[in-house]
């Protein structure tokens, strides 16, 4: 149907590690909490098969740390180990030293795990905003060269930067960033990229918008977690609108996510930025 390759991520992280939780979970008790992680990323990997498509998994060190193995099972079957740091703490919360920390420590479980470099990054809760930029030189210390962290969207109120550019961009420090994919439909911008809006909006209206940005020759970045495939998690007292955006739909987003791998086209990120950075007039390394 449409002939522009789509980006598919996931952010590895389990029920528990959602920044919706922090005030029920606090990280000290993580170890205490039911581990589903490994059952729904193998969902994930089946369809993946089954479609033949490959995605690029944003992992959190601290998964990585308990489970390995489903890591190197990720990367051996294909697809792309990037890094969602380590404890899924949002970059509001950090400052450079604690953020280097855990970043340092994330990247030294991560990169053993893959014979490929991991050299993406997505901050937990899209959290690289105009408040924490002071993250940039941090990531590239580290060897990270692409980001994809940056929501051009004013309409949430945790994240988000409303007039950050639409395409891929150079940040400073020359990291190159790959925003999340939003629409402008009349004046205003729409998230058009997965997570909670896919399981909010109706089928229709997702495939729409992939469709439209696809006909301007724009790739639609797409992302979930595996907890958004595991109906049969655990429940918190979230408030109503909290609760209904993290609940919602969690029972036919696998049904609905293969429906839309058969639509379109689709494939990691990593090789998109490279092609980004060239055209761009730039040039990604690889890390060592």
């Amino acid at each position: 149907m449409a002939r522009v390759q789509n980006l598919l991520s996931i952010d590895l992280e389990d029920w528990f590690c959602v920044s919706n939780f922090d005030a029920f979970i606090p990280r000290e008790a993580w170890d205490a909490c039911e581990l589903r992680v490994v059952e729904s990323t193998r969902r994930l990997l089946e369809l993946f098969d089954r479609r033949g498509v490959k995605a690029t998994f944003f992992v959190l060190g601290w998964i990585a740390e308990r489970v390995p193995d489903l890591i190197r099972e990720v990367a051996d079957a294909g697809h792309e180990i990037a890094c969602h740091g380590y404890a899924h703490h949002r970059l509001a919360l950090l400052d450079p030293a604690s953020f280097d920390a855990d970043l340092t420590r994330a990247l030294a479980i991560l990169r053993p795990l893959s014979s490929a470099p991991v050299c993406g990054y997505r901050a937990p809760s899209f959290s690289l905003t105009e408040a924490t930029t002071w993250a940039i030189p941090v990531l590239r210390r580290h060897g990270i060269t692409w980001d994809s962290s940056i929501f051009p969207f004013g309409g949430h109120p945790e994240y988000g930067i409303a007039d950050a550019p639409l395409e891929p961009y150079w940040l400073d420090e020359g990291l190159l960033e790959l925003p999340m994919t939003c629409i402008e439909v009349g004046g205003r911008r729409l998230p058009c990229t997965g997570g909670g809006y896919f399981r909010l909006y109706p089928y229709a209206l997702s495939r729409q918008l992939v469709a439209r940005c696809n006909a301007a020759g724009r790739p639609v970045i797409f992302y979930a977690h595996p907890w958004e495939f595991d109906p049969d998690q655990p429940r918190m007292p979230l408030p109503p609108v909290k609760r209904f955006r993290h609940y919602n739909n969690l029972g036919s987003t696998l049904r609905r996510l293969d429906r839309l791998l058969g639509d379109f086209q689709w494939g990691p990120m990593g090789p998109w930025a490279q092609a980004s950075a060239r055209a761009l007039g730039g040039e990604l390394a690889d890390v060592a």
